[in-house]
């Protein structure tokens, strides 16, 4: 299989959804993404809050992403 390489950004989370998404505002500019939380987070039970800064995996075909960690 051919070496996947995962496209990480930062940003802010500006809204909490239902389900554990989370709307967030990247610091590259101001695209938003809508994104779910990573499975190690819910097992921990890691609390995303607004505001929050957040490190996201991004969606290869884009529009989402996966907040793996909170900053």
């Amino acid at each position: 299989m051919a070496d996947k390489k995962e496209q990480t950004a930062t940003g802010t989370v500006i809204e909490a959804l239902p389900n554990t998404l989370f709307k967030v505002r990247l610091d590259t500019g101001d695209q938003e993404v809508l994104a779910y939380l990573a499975g190690r987070m819910r097992m921990h039970r890691i609390k995303v809050l607004i505001g929050d800064r957040v490190e996201l995996v991004l969606d290869p075909y884009g529009g989402r992403g996966r907040v793996v960690k909170r900053m």
